[in-house]
């Protein structure tokens, strides 16, 4: 990695893995697979690697978040799901205090009520929804974007809000 290379971490979570083939009238035809192919390719041209990592698993998206706090610039993180139910995720992601952008396929808002409330969303530098994958592509530009003008490059102990404004963790 080099030197001033932004590392980001990319958490798809649970079903996301059957996209392409599932509920196409919602979620498009698009394969996860494309949609981290498209990711990477975005990736190296703003010099940013990527981590990419599917879980249906609760557990093991939490665990992936706290061991992001060494390492990575930032998160990119469609729940899915865990959105609407995880206090978990939303604790971790406050926790390890990175700049974490959520995005959604759908527009959770346009949907059933119980999925118009997000966790994640308290904690986040930003959410994207209802852009299809090309949610992705915008949150992995914004968050290269956000990461170089606040130089908040790194976990420090602190988040940087969507202000630009530094806070500390005590």
């Amino acid at each position: 990695m080099a030197q001033d290379m932004l590392r980001i971490l990319v958490l798809h979570g649970p079903n996301l893995n059957l996209l392409g083939n599932r509920e196409e009238s919602m979620y498009g035809t698009t394969t996860l697979d494309e949609i981290n192919m498209s990711l990477e390719k975005l990736g190296s041209e703003l010099g940013a690697e990527l981590v990419i990592r599917q879980s249906n698993f609760e557990g093991e998206l939490v665990n992936w978040i706290q061991e992001a706090r060494r390492g990575y610039h930032g998160i990119i993180i469609n729940p899915a799901a865990y959105t609407h139910t995880s206090i978990a995720m939303r604790d971790a992601l406050a926790a390890v205090a990175l700049p974490t952008i959520e995005v959604h396929l759908s527009n959770v808002y346009r949907r059933e009520e119980f999925r118009q409330h997000s966790y994640v969303s308290g904690v986040a530098l930003a959410q994207i929804a209802g852009f299809g994958a090309t949610g992705y592509l915008l949150a992995l530009r914004g968050l290269c974007e956000h990461i170089s003008a606040t130089g908040s490059k790194g976990s420090s102990g602190g988040r940087t809000s969507a202000d630009g404004a530094k806070t500390e963790r005590h």
